[in-house]
């Protein structure tokens, strides 16, 4: 379940606004924190805020997105084992005044510092990667393929993963070098389920995103 406030100055979707998305607007996106901040949704929701829209959505939905998240949280933490930085899930990354629960993310082990308005999420420059296992239905596809991606790249987020159970016979996409003022990444990796995909950069440098985490490559 999908819950919008829309921007009141537009009528089209954030996907036709063009390849940049709909144009910030400071003064909506503070009205936006603030009503963001009065939601106390059930546990097993989250709500975020992208491109000018507060959406809430049920996590763990279906089984094989649950299990697919943790699949991809457990490989990173063997891989980052010792390390300054570790897997998370459930918790909320703050780029300005917009808000995103990403299904898993690096940041540092250690926290002190990192918090981001008042202990609300963690900030985004403290974040180098962020990950989405694709959800079914038009909104969900939408939130993580295109307005998502647009958005991390806009926080200058420097590694999106992207696991997507919908796109042909499931792919996985490996996108880096942000380009913030263009909100879109320069490079990007996709390789069907069956075929390893590397992380080239960051604290995750070197995991391998394979059969492990999606399973078995499907047969057409």
């Amino acid at each position: 379940m999908i819950a919008h406030i829309p921007r009141p100055s537009r009528t089209a979707a954030p996907t036709s606004a063009g390849p940049q998305g709909p144009e910030p607007d400071p003064e909506l996106d503070k009205a936006l924190w603030r009503a963001w901040q009065a939601i106390d949704p059930p546990e097993t929701f989250r709500v975020e805020i992208v491109e000018g829209l507060i959406e809430m959505w049920r996590v763990g939905r279906p089984f094989t997105h649950a299990l697919t998240a943790n699949r991809l949280r457990s490989g990173l933490a063997a891989h980052l084992a010792g390390g300054p930085y570790a897997p998370y899930m459930a918790m909320y990354v703050v780029g300005g005044y917009q808000a995103w629960a990403p299904d898993v993310l690096l940041a540092p082990d250690d926290l002190t510092g990192h918090a981001a308005r008042g202990e609300l999420g963690i900030r985004a420059s403290s974040v180098p990667l962020v990950a989405e296992v694709v959800a079914p239905g038009p909104q969900d596809v939408a939130r993580d393929r295109v307005r998502k991606r647009r958005a991390y790249a806009r926080a200058g987020i420097p590694v999106y993963v992207i696991v997507d159970d919908y796109d042909g016979h499931g792919t996985v996409s490996v996108l880096t070098g942000p380009v913030p003022d263009e909100a879109r990444y320069a490079c990007e990796v996709r390789a069907p389920y069956g075929t390893a995909v590397v992380v080239p950069e960051g604290p995750a440098r070197g995991f391998v995103i394979g059969e492990q985490v999606t399973g078995p490559a499907r047969v057409p």
